[in-house]
């Protein structure tokens, strides 16, 4: 049973990146990979169902849905990886200096991060976003914010457990500064659980990125990313339901794969944690 389990893992995980690299590379060549301009409009193509010249069939403008939602990749990974960046940067910073400062100051900050993990987090992105209005870069706040509690939680308990471990000690009687100790004693050993938290948290992002974009809160651009094309295909569902299937399916396949590859991470690093 432990050997099959294991040629499972090891076969999901190479579906899972190999997934993730095609969507890597669609959104770094677009113009290499895509049959057709993602503006191209063609009225004698207008609602082609998948097939011939059109593998993915086309949208209302004729516009080949293979292209899009090729394109529609950049949008999704710089909005998934940009929100963690920032959203978890900076929820890490405010977690590892309430752990390690501890008191007052630990307070304060965790009852900050008690109030915003009261809301939930796309309740907290919609409410940013539709304050902001719809770009991509407030887009990317918006998911930003909401994910900052998670961060800050986790990094805060690690924090909380490794400031009171010998080396640490051996650290502050030789007269090292809190900073040196913070980001060259604690950091290194916090990092683990941060890639495993980060790698869930892209996935995390882009679908809430799509969410935010399908509710009309997302790019305005003239490339219409996948939460826009499920919106836009939505209203043609039933007579052409290629439209929102094949974004959503990219939607779909990418979060999973984000996330089956962050559990599987989470797995090697926990024992070793232990």
């Amino acid at each position: 049973m432990n050997a099959k389990r294991s040629l499972f893992s090891r076969a999901m995980i190479t579906v899972s990146v190999l997934m993730i690299a095609c969507l890597v590379l669609f959104a770094l060549v677009p113009g290499w990979i895509a049959p057709y301009s993602p503006t191209e409009m063609n009225g004698a193509a207008i609602l082609q169902a998948p097939g011939g010249s059109h593998l993915l069939g086309t949208d209302y403008f004729g516009r080949d849905i293979l292209t899009l939602v090729i394109y529609g990749s950049r949008d999704a990974l710089i909005i998934g990886i940009s929100a963690v960046l920032l959203g978890g940067g900076i929820g890490a910073l405010i977690g590892a200096i309430a752990g390690y400062s501890g008191g007052f100051i630990d307070a304060v900050l965790m009852r900050l991060i008690d109030t915003l993990m009261t809301i939930p987090g796309i309740l907290l992105a919609l409410t940013v976003s539709a304050v902001l209005g719809p770009s991509k870069f407030n887009l990317i706040i918006a998911v930003s914010i909401s994910i900052i509690p998670s961060f800050a939680r986790v990094l805060r308990g690690q924090v909380l457990t490794i400031k009171n471990r010998t080396f640490i000690e051996a650290a502050r009687s030789i007269g090292t500064s809190h900073l040196r100790i913070l980001f060259s004693h604690i950091a290194p050993h916090a990092f683990s659980s941060l890639l495993v938290m980060g790698t869930i948290g892209v996935g995390s992002a882009i679908l809430m990125g799509s969410g935010l974009s399908f509710l009309g809160l997302g790019s305005s651009e003239e490339i219409p990313d996948w939460g826009s094309l499920l919106s836009e295909g939505r209203s043609y569902i039933s007579m052409a339901w290629w439209i929102a299937t094949f974004p959503g399916l990219a939607i779909t396949l990418l979060v999973v794969s984000i996330n089956f590859l962050g559990d599987e991470l989470q797995s090697a690093i926990g024992p070793r944690k232990g």
